[in-house]
Formats: C-alpha cells, sequence, structure tokens
C-alpha cells in the first residue's frame, strides 16, 4: 500500500487547481443569461432516432431490454431531442497553449480551460449532457462531474501542437472547438467534415495572445517552442513582421472557409480582453434559436 502521507499529499496537490478554475468558471457563467434551451429547438422532436450502446451513468428506465435481448451488449433508445442536448468541447491542451507574453495575461491554455468550464456549468445548469473531446468520460447531465472535467483539463500535453480526435461526436448534437489552430489542420479539416456529416453544429474560437497578433519583436531574436524541441533565430525579427502577419491572416481565414463549410461559426479570442464576452458569444453561437 503506498504511504498515507505521500498519497494524502499527491491527492492534495492534484485537487489543488481545482477549486479556483471552478469557481472562476461559475463566476463567468453567471454573466451569461440562459436563453431557450434543449427540446424547444426547432426541427428535433421527441421521437426514435437510433440505438446505441448503454454508458455507465445511463438510467436502467432507459435500456432498451428487446434489443438488448438480440445480443450480448445492453441498447438505449437514443431520441432526437437527446442527441441535440449533448455538447461535448475540445479545449487544447497542447504545449503551444502554455505561452503568455506577459504575466498580466493568462495562459493560452488557462483561458481555454475557463472558457470550456464555464461553458460546462452553463450547458450543465441547462439539463445537457457535457463532456470532453476526446470522451475518456461520457457526457453527464448535472454538475458533479464538472471536478473530473477541471482535472481533465488540467493534465498536461507535451505535444508542440494540438491534435483533434472528434470521433464522439453525437449525430445533431453539439461542440465548441478551442486552440490557437497554429499546428497542422487536417485533424481540425476531418473533424469539421465529420461533424458536417453527422449534423453537429458549433463554433471554433481561435485563443490567441496579443503578441501573436502584433508580433512586437525587433532586432536578434530566438524564437522557442514551448517544449524547445523547435527553434528559430533571426538577426531581423522586424524583418519577418510581414511575412508572418500574412501567414497569420491566411490561416484565419482558412478557419473561415472551413467552419463555413462545416455550418459553424469561428470568433478569435484575445488573452488580454475579459472572457465573458467570448463566452456570451458562444452561448449565442450554441443557442437553441436558429442562427441566421
Amino acid at each position: 500500500m503506498s504511504d498515507p502521507a505521500a498519497l494524502r499529499g499527491g491527492a492534495e496537490a492534484l485537487a489543488a487547481p481545482l477549486p479556483p478554475l471552478l469557481v472562476e468558471a461559475q463566476r463567468l457563467a453567471a454573466t451569461v443569461i440562459m436563453g431557450e434551451h434543449g427540446r424547444r429547438r426547432p426541427g428535433h422532436g421527441t421521437g426514435f432516432w437510433q440505438y446505441r450502446a448503454a454508458l455507465p451513468g445511463d438510467p436502467a428506465r432507459t435500456i432498451d431490454w428487446r434489443r438488448s435481448a438480440k445480443s450480448d451488449a445492453t441498447f438505449v433508445q437514443e431520441k432526437e431531442w437527446q442527441a441535440a442536448q449533448t455538447l461535448l468541447i475540445h479545449a487544447d491542451g497542447s504545449a503551444a497553449m502554455r505561452f503568455a507574453s506577459s504575466p498580466a495575461y493568462p495562459a493560452k491554455g488557462e483561458r481555454a480551460a475557463l472558457l470550456t468550464l464555464a461553458l460546462a456549468v452553463l450547458a450543465a445548469q441547462g439539463g445537457e449532457r457535457v463532456g470532453l473531446l476526446p470522451a475518456h468520460h461520457p457526457p453527464r447531465r448535472g454538475t458533479a462531474h464538472l471536478v473530473q472535467m477541471a482535472r481533465d483539463l488540467a493534465a498536461a500535453d507535451e505535444a508542440d501542437f494540438g491534435t483533434l480526435d472528434a470521433g464522439d461526436l453525437p449525430p445533431h448534437g453539439r461542440a465548441v472547438f478551442l486552440s490557437d489552430f497554429m499546428g497542422d489542420l487536417a485533424a481540425l479539416e476531418a473533424a469539421l467534415a465529420l461533424a458536417a456529416a453527422r449534423e453537429v453544429r458549433g463554433a471554433l474560437v481561435q485563443v490567441l495572445d496579443p503578441a501573436e497578433e502584433t508580433f512586437p519583436f525587433t532586432g536578434r531574436t530566438i524564437f522557442e517552442s514551448m517544449t524547445r524541441r523547435l527553434r528559430h533565430e533571426t538577426l531581423d525579427a522586424g524583418e519577418l513582421r510581414s511575412r508572418y502577419l500574412a501567414r497569420l491572416a491566411e490561416r484565419k481565414a482558412r478557419l473561415g472557409e472551413l467552419a463555413q463549410a462545416a455550418g459553424w461559426q469561428v470568433v478569435t479570442h484575445h488573452t488580454d480582453t475579459p472572457a465573458a464576452p467570448a463566452l456570451l458569444w458562444l452561448w449565442g453561437a450554441l443557442s437553441m434559436r436558429e442562427v441566421a
């Protein structure tokens, strides 16, 4: 058995960052006025949609025993409105998201995690199933699982740039992807194609540090990735500014094209600005009212 003192110390260290994140997320969520919700969404009724394998946490009353008797697995009936009430969120936790150009600004990953958890608080209060991508834990209703979500958001990823696994997107559900989207876009392209095929509506939030927008570097400069695996040295950083800004504009344009093709919305959020407007925009983008 593990040493009790060491076990307690490890548990306290693990739990330490969770309450502040939850408290801050709840305060942020309180700034958003919730609108229409759930099964009022136009175009979706309470009729049968499909069978799916039962997941831990599914109530016994939802199990279709007749269908389950035909195989070794247990199945539940999924209704259209239930699928529409599932929200899955991907918050990029890669090393690149740890960047902050000033102690006055939160790291990109910290802001993405805060927006993720605040949105989850709103969804949970509205009776929706909510979870993270990839779905290591099934989406759930209620607020009890928010601590687990906060723990998952605090997990470190040592990859230079984030990737995305959207295979768990439910048909007619909703999703949000938060990242700086500075890495390879192939995984995002595949995820949005899958979302479009499954009629999942959603939003992209590009989280950027203000220095990534303005490129305020001059003279001899060494650029390193957060893992220090990528490195570039220049004697005249200012000479790179116009090319960098052009590439950034191209990346934003590409994100807009991908979002439009999938029927999604996209916004850029800067870490030197308050989080509340971004959350309010997100809630409006994911509202049950049809967006023109």
